[in-house]
């Protein structure tokens, strides 16, 4: 009985899943939640930009925050930015809120850049006041978020941000020769979307590297890759249909699918905006300067893919089932071979030939780029720490560092970057396995020495002071 139930709750989640995709066809764009004809137009377009600034990310569909944002000096908490007087910020004024977007200012102080204010310090007033509109009809949520910020020194003392958003804002900084369609997709990008905290480079002092815009960064276990019009290490191969596409829907066949913190902009923002919105951001990707990386992408050979064992099979969960204990039983090696390894830990979700279960939400991997790439560490690193699933019916890909070994993980990502990614062979060894496991985020000079910096720069001042006082007080009995 256990395995029919989990086949109807596997049923159940497929259904959910078609339904909230079938809304993906109606209009030009899914109707915005929170959207009433009882509140102002303004207000009304105030939730589209919310969708489109990608609010939800951080703060929940709730607004109410308390998610970690992981950075190199330690986890930043998103705050409650419901209508609140107590916890949130009901006490607002509209130039309040425009401070916080532009300044990274707050009426209680200084915020931290993982609130993007370095990107959104270039949004329209028009845009500012139709959110603050919006802002004011959410539920007021009257409570604080459960974890607080609290760094180590000295980012601890937040009028340090004064220094750093002098030389790090604006983020970006607008081209020249660009078509309307473009400038628009230029704002969408930058500010709005701000698509460049995640994949842009860091400098010295954690704000973007400007020559490197959108050519790619990483994110803890994750890596947000280039996007600029590179054809061998970034996105020059997409038109920009399928930019579209796969904003749209989270998904290019045979190519990309969104997943960890790229799924979840698919999900909390990409995929309400408008069809010229998703153009103008198309089109202005295909205008940057193209930037070559040292993670190139092998182009799909699409000869070498397996194909699908027949056009039901992904939606049929008993033919799935059915079709997976046989491939056990006839794998060649042992149980410990990668064919093996991968049918035991991945086939019941990405199928035998890596077609997934669509309606399941379990994603496909054939042909995907991540595959592809010269560097497996993405590839490890989401076979070793897993996803999260995108929303609440997205299925969570769990990570395997704790039942399987390094050998086996590179085991794993040859045979799919071979079977499923079509490339030639793969060399991934349990070496590398233990590399990428055990690599730690860089962290730039200025921030891993902070803290010894800061004190030497106490003493310091301190003697210069002590100097200073000695100056004076020997100078004041010269005077007498």
């Amino acid at each position: 009985m256990k395995p029919f139930s989990m086949m109807l709750s596997m049923l159940a989640v497929g259904i959910l899943s078609s339904t909230a995709m079938a809304e993906d066809t109606s209009l030009n764009h899914i109707s915005l939640p929170n959207v009433s004809p009882a509140n102002s137009d303004l207000a009304n377009r105030g939730a589209y930009v919310a969708r489109a600034a990608d609010c939800v990310a951080c703060h929940g569909e709730n607004y109410t925050g308390g998610s970690p944002i992981a950075t190199p000096m330690g986890n930043i908490y998103s705050t409650n930015i419901t209508p609140s007087k107590r916890y949130g910020i009901g006490n607002y004024t509209k130039d309040d809120l425009k401070n916080v977007l532009r300044k990274g200012r707050s009426p209680d102080g200084m915020l931290y850049p993982a609130m993007p204010y370095p990107s959104y310090s270039g949004m329209t007033d028009a845009d500012i006041d139709a959110l603050f509109a919006y802002l004011q009809t959410v539920p007021a949520v009257e409570e604080a978020p459960e974890y607080e910020t609290k760094l180590p020194f000295p980012f601890n003392f937040r009028i340090l941000m004064v220094g750093w958003n002098a030389i790090n804002i604006p983020s970006s900084e607008k081209r020249e020769g660009l078509t309307k369609v473009q400038q628009r997709g230029e704002y969408l990008v930058n500010n709005l979307e701000h698509c460049g905290t995640c994949h842009t480079p860091r400098n010295s002092t954690m704000g973007f590297d400007k020559q490197n815009y959108l050519s790619g960064a990483p994110l803890g276990n994750w890596h947000a890759p280039n996007i600029t019009p590179d054809k061998s290490s970034g996105i020059g191969s997409w038109s920009e249909q399928d930019i579209v596409t796969y904003l749209r829907t989270g998904e290019l066949d045979q190519r990309a699918y969104a997943g960890g913190p790229m799924g979840e902009a698919v999900a909390h923002s990409t995929r309400y905006l408008a069809d010229e919105d998703l153009g103008a951001i198309a089109s202005y990707l295909k205008a940057v300067p193209a930037i070559q990386t040292d993670d190139k992408i092998s182009e799909v050979d699409v000869s070498r893919l397996p194909k699908p064992i027949n056009e039901s099979i992904t939606r049929d969960l008993i033919a799935q089932k059915d079709n997976l204990a046989r491939a056990k039983a006839s794998v060649a090696g042992g149980s410990n071979s990668p064919e093996a390894l991968y049918l035991a830990a991945c086939g019941s979700c990405h199928g035998i030939n890596g077609y997934g279960q669509p309606d399941a939400r379990y994603a496909p991997i054939v042909g995907l780029s991540s595959l592809r790439r010269d560097k497996p560490d993405a590839l490890v690193n989401i076979i070793v720490h897993g996803i999260d699933g995108a929303t609440n019916t997205s299925p969570k890909m769990p990570g395997f560092s704790e039942e399987l070994n390094a050998e086996q993980i590179a085991g794993i990502a040859n045979y799919v970057r071979v079977n499923f990614g079509g490339l030639k062979d793969s060399k991934v060894n349990a070496a590398d396995v233990d590399r990428i496991m055990n690599t730690k985020p860089a962290q730039p000079f200025l921030i891993k020495y902070a803290g010894i910096l800061a004190g030497l720069g106490i003493i310091v001042g301190l003697l210069l002071l002590g100097l200073l006082v000695r100056w004076l007080f020997r100078r004041k009995r010269h005077t007498y």
